[in-house]
């Protein structure tokens, strides 16, 4: 098997591991929250704080990304959340899992990037949709690998220890094994394993360096399509964090674990091919729309979440009997609201800077985006508590009360989760419309600079 081949394989493992990681706590929330005694506020502050770290150390994987082997970086945030994955698993109050979590957005934060500009490089304008596509696909089976293992684990127990538990350990250990199978067999082209001088220290001071990356992130901020997309994807990004909440949702409704997590399952597989399916689709009308192809896709993908989430949030009734109807519409809406990315955001990002820029502009990219995108389910609590309604329940109701009160609650989480997806897809959908007038300049731009440099060099 070819080395760029085993790379590819390797990296989309190590994707697969980092959204598995973030979607145990989400899968598992409920009874998170029983162990803890926290509400839906404190459950949604605990990704909030994860995320807030993650965003604050995406400068670290530019300045990794750019001194050393991208697999190296990549092996070595795999062993970072690993190791915060397991010390959420042994934690026994909310502080000691707020840590954690914050330790777990340090991993995560490196891992990123680096995953993404290696696709990039490996990749060709016409065939990096599909790519980004692959990634996406293998990406979220990782969302519902995770998904699907703390759920159904998570009312049972083995030797005394809690179900949710056993799924954080279960990750970490896969992570670890891949982690060291990435560092091992995984290949940067920008560092082939017969010249090892290239990585480590350099003749450069770290002052010298921090000057270099700071001057480049800056050249990636002034470009008015990256403004556009960062701007979109911190409302579009808004969603899809706020859907953190969604098992908890269907739980309340009535479904039982194993109907959540098939439901769950079924709506991430569509999100999965969905993904695919935009990545080819903005490959194909690149060919024939350059200049407006990839941007049309992405404007239909978004407004389509309006309608999709209004008939799954507000027009299905909260009866456990409709899982037929819950599952039909969430296959529908996870194979359509899932085309940005794959579609136009990665490949665009890739085409309007030269090729040392890449990880650069993917990592500002997450950090611009999620450190404001990370505040959803914490708001998505909120909105639950203190304007629709929700009411924590205490210890000892009866059951007749118990059932009754879900379902008051699950009324008021579909309210706050519709508000935090209808509005900002709206936003969202908006602003892709300034794309047609700044994405055929700033690739054209970047063309000219990368035939500048290819000149000089040759010279």
């Amino acid at each position: 098997m070819k080395s760029e081949t085993v790379t590819l394989v390797l990296v989309n493992l190590a994707g697969i591991m980092e959204k598995a990681d973030e979607a145990i706590l989400p899968g598992v929330y409920k009874e998170v929250g029983a162990a803890l005694h926290t509400d839906p506020t404190g459950l949604g502050s605990l990704t909030l704080f994860r995320s807030i770290v993650q965003s604050l150390c995406y400068p670290l994987a530019v300045y990794l990304s750019m001194r050393f082997n991208r697999a190296h970086v990549i092996a070595l945030g795999a062993f970072l959340w690993a190791t915060a994955t397991f010390l959420v698993a042994i934690s026994s109050t909310f502080l000691q899992v707020a840590i954690s979590r914050g330790l777990s957005g340090i991993g995560l934060a490196i891992v990123i990037p680096a995953i993404q500009s290696l696709v990039a490089d490996s990749t060709e304008d016409s065939n990096r949709g599909t790519a980004f596509g692959w990634l996406a696909l293998t990406s979220n089976f990782g969302s519902i690998i995770g998904g699907l293992c703390s759920v159904l684990l998570a009312s049972t127990s083995f030797l005394g220890i809690s179900g949710w538990r056993i799924s954080f350990h279960l990750v970490a250990l896969i992570s670890v094994l891949v982690g060291v199978l990435v560092y091992l067999f995984a290949n940067d082209p920008r560092f082939p394993r017969s010249d090892t001088k290239h990585e480590g220290p350099s003749n450069k001071s770290f002052y010298n360096e921090m000057r270099d990356m700071i001057n480049e992130a800056k050249r990636v901020i002034r470009i008015p399509s990256f403004q556009i997309i960062v701007a979109q994807g911190i409302s579009g990004s808004f969603p899809w964090s706020a859907l953190s909440f969604a098992t908890l949702w269907l739980e309340l409704i009535g479904f039982s674990h194993v109907e959540t997590a098939f439901l769950w399952t079924l709506f991430g597989l569509a999100h999965s091919f969905g993904a695919l399916f935009g990545g080819y689709m903005g490959d194909v009308l690149s060919q024939r729309l350059p200049n407006t192809g990839r941007i049309m896709l992405s404007q239909i993908s978004s407004a389509s979440a309006i309608p999709l989430a209004s008939i799954l949030l507000l027009g299905l009734p909260d009866d456990p009997s409709t899982a037929f109807l819950h599952g039909l519409v969430l296959f529908i809406m996870g194979l359509s609201i899932s085309w940005n990315g794959s579609a136009t955001n990665n490949p665009i990002f890739a085409e309007i800077v030269p090729e040392r820029s890449r990880t650069c502009i993917y990592a500002l990219d997450r950090s611009i985006e999620s450190v404001l995108a990370s505040f959803a389910p914490f708001i998505v609590g909120i909105l639950a508590q203190h304007v629709y309604g929700f009411k924590p329940i205490p210890q000892g109701t009866s059951d007749p009360v118990l059932i009754e009160t879900d379902r008051e609650n699950a009324t008021s989480l579909a309210k706050a989760l519709y508000t935090a997806i209808g509005i900002p897809m709206a936003i969202c959908c908006f602003i892709y419309s300034f794309l047609y007038c700044t994405y055929p300049r700033d690739r054209e731009r970047a063309s000219m600079v990368a035939l500048v440099e290819s000149e000089n060099a040759e010279a």
